[in-house]
């Protein structure tokens, strides 16, 4: 079984994430933190997302190489966000190739697997050429792992519609 839940920043696509991934879990699920603690601001986003899963969850934490940390785990897995994990493989300068071989591996994994990701491609071309690189290869991968998936929902004020 492979997920999605894809939708805007604050649109509620974690929380329903979550509760799918616990619904679709008979043991206590993983949830694989992509973000890097980059700032003040970030860390307090972090610690929030932890106290709002309490212990519902075994935490791993693994900003890059998801396939290795999946490929060997029993059990459904949530992977926080690829939105995140896009900014630090742009970040750590990997490219948009390392990406698709990455995630063409990880979605090939027998592993049940929840992603989230934010829909960036509504909003308005920036005029950022870095920003530009990023909607780009979140739409990409966005279709890439709709694709791959068996449900899809996309998230809006807290409702999620099953699209796929």
């Amino acid at each position: 079984m492979k997920a999605l839940f894809i939708g805007g920043v604050k649109s509620g696509k974690s929380a329903l994430a979550e509760e799918y991934t616990l619904k679709h879990s008979q043991e206590k699920p993983y949830y694989l933190a992509t973000t890097e603690f980059i700032d003040s601001e970030m860390q307090k986003r972090i610690i929030a997302h932890k106290k709002y899963r309490e212990d519902n969850f075994i935490t791993l934490e693994e900003p890059i190489h998801l396939v290795d940390t999946i490929k060997n785990i029993d059990g459904v897995v949530l992977v926080e966000c690829l939105s995140m994990w896009i900014n630090n493989m742009l970040y750590h300068k990997k490219s948009f190739d390392d990406m698709l071989k990455e995630l063409e591996a990880l979605l090939t994994l027998k592993n049940s697997i929840v992603f989230v990701l934010s829909d960036v491609g509504s909003c308005v071309v920036p005029q950022n050429k870095l920003a530009r690189e990023f909607i780009d290869i979140s739409g990409k991968i966005a279709q890439l792992v709709a694709r791959e998936c068996d449900d899809v929902f996309h998230v809006i004020a807290g409702i999620g519609s099953k699209i796929k």
